[in-house]
C-alpha cells in the first residue's frame, strides 16, 4: 500500500528512495536501535573466526544477544548464514560476554544471560522469494524486516512473518549438523507454549483471548512478543507483559509507581519486589467482570510507552 500526504485535501503520493549505501542504513539503524527494535548498541563490525557480524545489539528486556546483519548477497541463504552467527555464538560465549562487558561498563557473567532467546535480525530493502520461502517456519530464531526509504525523510521498518500454518524447523529431517545443536539450545516461544507448560485452564485460555482483543484494539503498532517467562505486548516498548498461570493471567503494566490512575485499587505495587515483566504494577486477572476495568489500566500504560 502506497504511502500518501495530504495537501490541501488531495492525496500525493509519497515515492520512495532507493537506499544508495548500505553502510548508511546500517549507521542509521544502529543509532536508533532502542527506537525500533527497543535494543541496545553494543557493537558494529563484530569479528570472530573469521565471521563478521554487521552489529551487535543486546536485548535488556530478555536478557539475550541479538545479531543483526544487512543483506549484501540475494543469493546466500539467510537460514544458513543465520545459523552459522547463532552457532558461533553459542560456541564462543565468553568472547560475547567479554565484548558486552568492555562496550557497557558492566560485569555479566554467563548464567546471567539467557541464550535460550538469542536471534538473529536480517534487514534489507527487499529479499528474493527464495529467502522468504525458506522462512517458512513457525519457530525460527531468525527474522526479516523490510526496510523502505521516502521522500521528505520518512523510513519505514517492516517484519516479514511466516504462515500462521507454517511447520516446526524441528520436523524437517534433513537438518544440518549446526541447525541441530542451535535448535537444542534456542528456543522460540508461543502464545501456546505459556498455556501448555502450566496446563492452563479453558477458563484461563478464554480470559486471554477476551484481553489479547481488547489490548490489539488500543493501536495499530501493537506487537505481541511471546518469551521465555512472560508475552509481552509490545508498542514502541512494553507496555504490558502477561504471565500464564493455570487458572489466572498475571499482568505488569509498565508505569511507574504513581502514574497508575486505578480507583479500584486492583493493581499492587511491586516497585520494590523482584518480578519478571515490566514496570511498577501488577494485577491478577480471573474475573471476566473485571475486563473492561482492566483494559482501561493498560490503555495508560499503553499510550505512556506507545
Amino acid at each position: 500500500m502506497p504511502l500518501f500526504s495530504n495537501i490541501s485535501g488531495k492525496f500525493q503520493e509519497i515515492q520512495d528512495v532507493p537506499v544508495k549505501y548500505e553502510r548508511d542504513l546500517q549507521e542509521l539503524t544502529e543509532n536508533n536501535l532502542e527506537s525500533i527494535f527497543g535494543l541496545e548498541f553494543v557493537k558494529s563490525e563484530f569479528e570472530l573466526d573469521g565471521l563478521r557480524i554487521d552489529t551487535l545489539a543486546f536485548d535488556r528486556d530478555n536478557k539475550s544477544f541479538v545479531l543483526i546483519e544487512f543483506k549484501r548477497d540475494t543469493n546466500y541463504s539467510v537460514i544458513d548464514q543465520g545459523f552459522a552467527y547463532l552457532n558461533l555464538m553459542l560456541n564462543k560465549k565468553a568472547d560475547f560476554i567479554l565484548e558486552f562487558n568492555e562496550r557497557k561498563n558492566e560485569n555479566l557473567k554467563r548464567d546471567d544471560i539467557d541464550w535460550s532467546q538469542s536471534k538473529v535480525i536480517f534487514i534489507s530493502p527487499s529479499f528474493t522469494t527464495y529467502q522468504l520461502k525458506a522462512m517458512n517456519f513457525k519457530d525460527l530464531p531468525i527474522e526479516l524486516w523490510n526496510v523502505t526509504q521516502y521522500q521528505n525523510n520518512l523510513i519505514h521498518y517492516e517484519q516479514l512473518k511466516p504462515s500462521e500454518h507454517s511447520e516446526s524447523i524441528k520436523t524437517v529431517s534433513r537438518k544440518s549438523e549446526i541447525v541441530e545443536r542451535v535448535s537444542k539450545e534456542i528456543q522460540v516461544y508461543t502464545e501456546n507454549d505459556h498455556f501448555s507448560d502450566v496446563n492452563a485452564t479453558e477458563i484461563t485460555r478464554e480470559l486471554y483471548e477476551r484481553l489479547k482483543e481488547g489490548i490489539l484494539r488500543l493501536g495499530e503498532n501493537i506487537t505481541i512478543k511471546p518469551g521465555k517467562i512472560y508475552i509481552g505486548y509490545k508498542a514502541r516498548t512494553n507496555f504490558c507483559d502477561i504471565e500464564v498461570q493455570k487458572s489466572k493471567l498475571t499482568l505488569f503494566l509498565n508505569l511507574e509507581k504513581g502514574q497508575l490512575d486505578d480507583p479500584k485499587g486492583i493493581a499492587k505495587d511491586v516497585s520494590n519486589k523482584g518480578h519478571h515483566g515490566n514496570g511498577d504494577y501488577l494485577i491478577h486477572f480471573s474475573d471476566i467482570s473485571q475486563l473492561n476495568y482492566i483494559l482501561d489500566l493498560i490503555q495508560q500504560s499503553y499510550e505512556k510507552n506507545h
